[in-house]
């Protein structure tokens, strides 16, 4: 692991100033993503600097209209808010889902949002790499996944992120330039490589979560293990209920994209109800929007199968509980 130093600013604004000045800095939380990769010759670093202190970084917050969650909040602290629970379940269910205990414990919400896209080709050991090949996301320049393919495929495995888009959430980021609101949707590119769109020394300071009157939402994933592994298919869902149909649907992925993105398309939808034609087309529609690759241990094919899957029991599940 190369030697690093460590600096712990006093302040957001302090971070940020600390980032531009000089090369090779990173922001550390939790570190659950990060420090292995850093561990593993992944990832490079000269300096870290340690956000985990900072208290306007960790204040979860019920506003007029919006629940604001810090970046720096746990997913332990996410899963044990009343007012996260109270005002926005889902994203209480979807953190539980991260990991294992301990991990819940250090990982943070802005560490699960903007973690690493992941790959059986790049998250191994550097010997192995070294055997293997390098790939295009680190020192190589062809994706093993896609050898003929001028982009990285490598999968973004990110819990929080569809549950929140499914919710509508945006994000608050300052950086050397100022500060700024955008929809979390905004935050992501379909690129393995590059699948954030965060400008050097730029920092997520909070989550906004509008209210969610009248919205049932869930999120489900499927992974090899019941519990520490990354979702090799996960689907969040939202949907408001008016009598016997559905009058609004939201869905969003991941694990199946370089990016977790809402499903398209869905309006058509609107004012149905959940049959075997309203099924077919919400198949039709999360298939047509996701991008599996052969990036983990199962078949592209398998994950595709899952998330059309997962999108139906879900619709199905939360349609009743709204009755």
């Amino acid at each position: 692991m190369q030697a690093l130093a460590i600096l712990k600013p006093d302040s957001v604004a302090q971070a940020i100033a600390l980032h531009g000045a000089g090369e090779g800095a990173r922001y550390l939380a939790g570190g659950t993503d990060l420090v292995p990769n850093l561990r593993r010759n992944i990832q490079k670093a000269q300096k870290l600097i340690d956000i985990s202190g900072l208290a306007e970084l960790r204040e979860i917050r019920a506003e007029s209209q919006s629940l604001r969650i810090g970046a720096g909040v746990t997913l332990e602290e996410l899963c044990e808010s009343e007012a996260v629970r109270r005002q926005a379940p889902l994203l209480a269910q979807a953190a539980a889902q991260v990991a294992g205990p301990t991990h819940r414990a250090a990982g943070t919400v802005g560490g699960n949002l903007m973690q690493d896209t992941r790959c059986y080709f790049y998250n191994q050991s550097d010997w192995w790499r070294t055997a293997n090949e390098y790939c295009m996301k680190c020192e190589g320049d062809t994706c093993r996944v896609a050898p003929k393919s001028d982009r990285c495929y490598a999968c973004y495995s990110g819990d929080l992120a569809p549950a929140l888009l499914v919710l509508g959430a945006e994000v608050d980021i300052a950086g050397p330039t100022g500060n700024r609101r955008e929809p979390l949707a905004a935050l992501f590119a379909d690129d393995g490589m590059r699948h954030l769109k965060l400008a050097p020394g730029d920092l997520l300071v909070s989550v906004d979560v509008p209210p969610q009157a009248g919205w049932s939402a869930g999120y489900e994933k499927i992974r090899v293990r019941g519990a520490i592994d990354f979702p090799l298919a996960g689907i969040a869902v939202a949907l408001r209920r008016e009598g016997d149909r559905i009058a609004e649907l939201r869905v969003a992925c991941t694990g199946v994209n370089s990016y977790p993105g809402l499903v398209p398309g869905l309006d058509a939808l609107a004012g149905q109800a959940p049959g075997d034609a309203f099924f077919a087309a919400l198949d039709k529609a999360v298939r047509k929007e996701i991008q599996p690759m052969e990036s983990t241990l199962t078949a592209a094919g398998y994950r595709r199968r899952v998330a059309g899957g997962l999108a139906k029991r879900l619709v199905e599940r939360l349609y009743e509980a709204a009755r």
